[in-house]
């Protein structure tokens, strides 16, 4: 990371920061200082602003860990035999519990091999790929995550539907500190990091991310390296 990149990563690391930090610090002042004229709606109404906040700060945090994790050309990845689908199953129903409007679809067969990756790594693509098509979808909609074999290679899409992203902005959005302009994401809280996270971590252990937009639907698709080729999915590796 150049001396630039660094700058606009502290800046803009800063500022997201700050944000929730003044939420959860004039809620929380609000709540002490009219604890007894407050009522308990309102209490609850804050309470649930405070956790809402404190997750976001969470989310920021890891992701910085992550993007500093990601300039470390000599972090071990531990490739395994990872299971698609109850990974993919364990995700979904930790990110429906924040999503409740959300119905989520798994289309993934019990027959699929497996891929082979860092386990953590892979959750957490998952989960930043889930929770993104939660995020950006629309109100009471579905989200589908679907798998399958494609030549030495398992593909898993995630799919939502929403506002289209343009297909100029395809690449723009994997880049760091990226959104999209659109009224949706003007109402969601976010880094730009997720994705660019994402796109290295994949890459990182030979695989392919891309997304396509259209008929306001988006799905983002994923190719790892299936798990009953090792042999040439480690040699693609230490190419």
């Amino acid at each position: 990371m150049n001396d630039k990149d660094y700058e606009d990563f502290i800046s803009t690391v800063s500022h997201e920061l700050r944000t929730p930090l003044t939420s959860i610090r004039g809620f929380s002042q609000t709540m002490l200082a009219s604890w007894d004229k407050l009522d308990d709606e309102s209490k609850k109404k804050f309470l649930k602003i405070i956790v809402e906040q404190s997750n976001r700060l969470i989310n920021l945090v890891e992701n910085m860990l992550s993007v500093t994790k990601l300039q470390n050309t000599k972090e071990n990845l531990i490739y395994k035999e990872v299971q698609v689908k109850p990974a993919v199953e364990m995700i979904t129903s930790i990110v429906k519990n924040q999503y409740k409007d959300k119905k989520f679809n798994i289309e993934i067969s019990e027959k699929l091999p497996p891929v082979l990756a860092d386990k953590d790594k892979f959750q957490q693509i998952m989960t930043n790929l889930t929770e993104n098509a939660a995020k950006y979808s629309d109100e009471n909609s579905e989200i589908t995550v679907k798998a399958h074999l494609k030549q030495d290679m398992v593909s898993i899409s995630v799919i939502n539907k929403g506002i289209e992203i343009p297909e100029k902005d395809y690449e723009k959005i994997f880049t760091k500190f990226s959104r999209i302009d659109n009224p949706l994401t003007r109402k969601v809280q976010g880094s730009g990091l997720g994705l660019y996270i994402t796109k290295n971590l994949v890459e990182k252990m030979c695989g392919t991310i891309s997304v396509k937009s259209e008929n306001n639907e988006t799905t983002f698709e994923v190719n790892l390296p299936a798990a009953n080729i090792e042999r040439q999915a480690r040699e693609k590796c230490s190419q």
